[in-house]
């Protein structure tokens, strides 16, 4: 049953919420706009606020909901809590419903870490919201989040012990290999800023391609 859940737990995940929303509601394939990635980021890029802002909540509680839930299902140790959890977060990086593409994990992460140490999130979302707005770059922020998320979780309180501490550092490495092309470009200094929001978007509504 464990082994059924972690699946169930992935293919939640992999659920790829910024494809539907731009194929069902703008007829567009975020695959092939803006940085091709189906996370929030590039559909608040492409479609704008009122598409990003669904995709956030639901991608964060395809995070949360295996490891609230599934625990409750089946009696079993801390160590498929975390199964769970990495379910999730591959299926959503690794959708096998748009050949196994999929965003960087940031968002389901997050719903993950909400369920298992929810202070550590917290503190998360401050980080993340004083490197992005201070530096103007979404990638740079999520890169120093999940940089200082073991030590969040370390410092703060949570029922996983070094266990958990173990898996937000294996995360981190995972987050920051996938915004290994934000590094490069944030290094030769062409990172796209936040704050320019649904441009594509814009210039269709103004009879441009973009």
């Amino acid at each position: 049953m464990t082994y059924a859940l972690v699946l169930a737990a992935y293919l939640a995940g992999s659920i790829p919420t910024s494809f539907i929303v731009g194929k069902i509601f703008h007829g567009i394939d975020l695959l092939e706009h803006g940085s091709g990635n189906l996370g929030a980021t590039n559909a608040f890029r492409v479609l704008g606020a009122k598409s990003a802002l669904p995709v956030v909540f639901i991608d964060v509680g395809k995070g949360f909901a295996p490891v609230w839930l599934f625990p409750n299902l089946v009696a079993s140790g801390f160590g498929w809590t975390l199964a769970y959890a990495a379910g999730a977060i591959v299926g959503h990086m690794f959708s096998v419903w748009v050949g196994f593409r999929g965003g960087k994990g940031i968002a389901t992460s997050a719903g993950a870490f909400l369920g298992l140490a929810p202070w550590a999130v917290l503190g998360g979302l401050l980080v993340w919201c004083a490197v992005t707005f201070s530096s103007g770059y979404v990638s740079l922020g999520s890169i120093v989040t999940a940089a200082v998320l073991p030590i969040l979780v370390a410092l703060t309180p949570h029922a996983g012990g070094s266990g958990l501490v173990w898996f937000a550092a294996g995360l981190a490495v995972v987050v920051i290999w996938a915004h290994r092309a934000n590094v490069g470009r944030l290094r030769r200094r062409e990172e796209h800023r936040f704050g320019r929001r649904g441009r594509e978007a814009a210039e269709r509504a103004k009879g441009f391609n973009a």
